[in-house]
């Protein structure tokens, strides 16, 4: 199994890139970012990353393609790619709802897996070609090409998923792989990738080839409770983008968890927060101890046959950025990475 640091960019950009180095140098398989308005732009600093790392792969999960045009997409992980002597990889999807909100955007209104499927095409054909002509539903081009060619002979492009089931049938049939993002029970991974499943064998592929991620709030160190307060901090931040149907594969119930999204989305982080019990905390993430992290992967995760843990870690400088709590307790981010690649990943070599 596969161990990735996924990063929020929100910390001084040099301690960021000292994140990357060192995740580099313990050898995580990625960094990924969120290519949002919200954040500093993932773009420019993998940028800065690909000259300061050797093995490490770059890429966002995920890039909304209904604010990120698709050619654009495949014309900046073409440059990351030669930047980075051939480590860039993309993860596509709509968009994080809450964000096209603030953009005036009605998600619903956007056929949203519609137009990441023809998004996936445009980028993938951009990428392998240089050149694209295509009249489709939602982006339509007249010979238009790029200079910027990537040093990959195929740059990986994967689609993000969190409802399902025809979002994971379509990650496995038209993509190289899915990052399924905010699952921590074995029923919700069993449903994602009996469905990844489904969609490789319709484009006679073998599932077991793609990348099936899990990307997971994620928070350790060897105070335990603080981990898993770290955690409960994040975890209605993350849990109001879930699904119902998600949250019950997580064996939440929506009602349960409606007055911290309420809060939340009033601006009341803390009334949220304070509505967090460490009961739900518990469901909606992965925290504690690096042995108490590994044994709830071992349990929950790698069994559905997920083959890549990707961790968005949260620490004390996140809390506090997020939330204004400061848990002087918390290990920081490079902290974290060390215990993972200690105790956690010789577990899954």
């Amino acid at each position: 199994m596969k161990f990735s640091y996924a990063m929020l960019p929100d910390y001084p950009l040099q301690e960021s890139l000292a994140s990357i180095k060192l995740a580099d140098e313990l050898g995580f398989h990625a960094c990924y970012a969120a290519d949002e308005t919200w954040h500093k732009d993932m773009w420019l600093l993998f940028a800065a990353a690909a000259g300061q790392t050797s093995r490490i792969r770059l890429g966002p999960s995920v890039s909304p393609v209904t604010l990120r045009e698709p050619t654009l997409i495949a014309q900046a992980l073409a440059t990351l790619d030669e930047l980075s002597g051939g480590r860039a990889e993309g993860v596509l999807s709509s968009g994080n709802f809450g964000l096209l909100a603030q953009y005036g955007i009605d998600w619903a209104r956007t056929r949203p897996l519609s137009r990441v499927k023809e998004a996936l095409h445009v980028v993938r054909t951009l990428l392998d070609e240089g050149a694209i002509s295509y009249d489709g539903e939602f982006f339509t081009y007249q010979g238009l090409f790029t200079f910027a060619r990537p040093v990959q002979e195929r740059v990986p492009l994967k689609l993000g998923a969190m409802r399902g089931p025809k979002s994971f049938e379509a990650a496995g049939e038209l993509s190289d792989g899915c990052h399924h993002a905010l699952s921590y029970t074995r029923e919700a991974y069993d449903y994602a990738v009996r469905h990844i499943q489904a969609g490789a064998e319709r484009a006679g592929k073998d599932w077991r080839s793609l990348d099936i991620g899990a990307w997971v709030v994620f928070a350790t160190g060897p105070d335990s409770a603080a981990a898993k307060d770290a955690a409960r901090s994040m975890v209605g931040i993350y849990a109001s983008s879930m699904p119902e149907e998600q949250l019950r594969r997580n064996g939440v119930d929506a009602g349960e968890l409606k007055p911290v999204i309420d809060a939340i989305a009033a601006g009341d982080l803390a009334r949220g927060i304070e509505l967090t019990t460490p009961e739900i905390a518990e469901r909606l993430s992965i925290a504690g101890t690096p042995e108490e992290c590994r044994d709830k992967i071992q349990r929950e995760i790698a069994p559905s046959g997920v083959n890549h843990m990707i961790c968005a870690l949260t620490d004390r400088t996140l809390v506090k950025a997020f939330t204004g709590r400061d848990l002087a307790e918390v290990a920081d981010v490079n902290t974290q990475l060390r215990l993972i690649h200690d105790t956690v990943m010789p577990a899954f070599n």
